[in-house]
């Protein structure tokens, strides 16, 4: 349940009229590339992301080609993203399940998404509802679930308990949008330490859930 009963109808107005466009910060040319820069993402700045891809794209320019890479290879290419280990496998073993299960073609459900290794929930709800356009669910990040908090969508510190609370008060048709749109806002004024309140468009609606220091 909500922490507090949250004007979610002018926070939706607020959030879009701050970040009108559906951008994804990653960037890519289509959706295996997209669902590679996600799973490097864990624990990875964007930027760093997207600083690595070109050159990961450029040697691996396909799920098939991926499929077939040597580990090292891919390691030597991602380890400034960290756990380039585990991200490296996969890559690659994503990308074999890509090739041999899904015809070369990422999958676009939820349930099947979910077989890749190195996609869960979060890395799924990305791709369904930021690439496909047809939302599963809403991407929860340590940006998102720290905002849900904060705003009163939320009472929940699991991320599936704040993502099933997020899907019962907001519409449907915002569902992938939403999750960027708090992302942006967590990284330029809702910092994690020193949230910026006082030039924070959103608060006179935000009830500041556990805000112990702003300016």
């Amino acid at each position: 349940m909500p922490a507090r009963k949250t004007d979610v109808p002018a926070l939706l107005k607020a959030l879009k009229k701050l970040y009108p466009a559906h951008i994804i910060p990653l960037h890519h040319q289509n959706a295996w590339e997209l669902l590679c820069a996600v799973i490097l993402s864990a624990q990875c700045t964007d930027e760093r992301v997207n600083q690595i891809t070109p050159a990961l794209f450029a040697a691996y320019s396909t799920p098939q080609a991926m499929a077939k890479a040597d580990i090292k290879d891919v390691e030597k290419l991602i380890h400034s993203a960290g756990f380039y280990h585990s991200k490296a496998l996969s890559l690659i073993e994503s990308s074999k399940r890509i090739s041999e299960v899904y015809g070369g073609q990422v999958p676009q459900n939820m349930k099947d998404l979910l077989t890749l290794r190195g996609v869960a929930r979060k890395t799924a709800n990305v791709m369904l509802g930021d690439y496909f356009k047809k939302p599963e669910g809403i991407v929860v990040d340590t940006h998102i679930k720290r905002l849900s908090f904060r705003l009163g969508l939320t009472k929940q510190t699991d991320p599936v308990k704040v993502e099933q609370d997020l899907m019962k008060l907001i519409p449907y048709k915002y569902w992938g949008w939403f999750g960027i749109a708090l992302i942006l806002h967590g990284r330029q004024v809702c910092n994690a330490r020193k949230p910026a309140c006082s030039r924070c468009s959103l608060a006179k609606i935000c009830p500041r859930n556990g805000v112990k220091i702003s300016e």
